[in-house]
């Protein structure tokens, strides 16, 4: 009975060494970053850059209404051939006129991408940075919605490798 009681006492003197090995932070990148001085200049182009794109779409857009207009004021007038030119020109303003939405709004997400990556690489090193000087054994991103995303983790807890052989599966010599 001892013997079970001291094994027992052990294991968990054991169990709380390896809990105070971890040390799990968390943060709001979301937060950080609408406080960084970066943050008002990125929202700046990010409008410009979306007025740009809204000045294109607006002039298409007057094109495509006055061609409308002035086919319905002269459609009567138009030999066949003309009002079937007319016509596909209309259409084809119409699809110019759609396909330019699509693209403008991935090329504004593109844009912010391009803009926000170097702040987020900014975020990053510094929570590596924080998590190496205060012992941080991971750190998560907390968002508004309550989800969290690991932004941080020591390399010796990274389990793939054992994962990859537990599944038969010899791992890359690179990982």
């Amino acid at each position: 009975m001892k013997v079970r009681m001291l094994l027992t006492t052990a294991l968990a003197v054991l169990g709380f060494g390896v809990m105070a090995q971890l040390k799990v932070g968390y943060t709001n990148v979301d937060y950080i970053l609408s406080l960084m001085p970066e943050a008002k200049q990125i929202e700046s182009e990010l409008a410009s850059y979306d007025k740009q794109l809204s000045t294109q779409l607006e002039a298409k857009y007057a094109d495509y209404q006055a061609k409308v207009s002035e086919y319905q004021q002269n459609a009567e007038s138009y030999t066949d051939v003309v009002r079937a030119d007319k016509e596909n020109e209309i259409v084809n303003l119409q699809t110019s006129i759609q396909q330019f939405e699509q693209n403008a709004q991935n090329s504004l997400l593109q844009k912010r991408s391009q803009l926000l990556q170097p702040a987020y690489e900014k975020i990053g090193t510094a929570i590596e940075q924080i998590s190496k000087e205060n012992g941080y054994s991971h750190v998560f991103n907390m968002t508004a919605g309550g989800q969290s995303i690991l932004l941080y983790a020591r390399e010796e807890d990274n389990v793939t490798n054992i994962i990859l052989k537990k599944l038969g599966i010899d791992p890359p010599a690179d990982n």
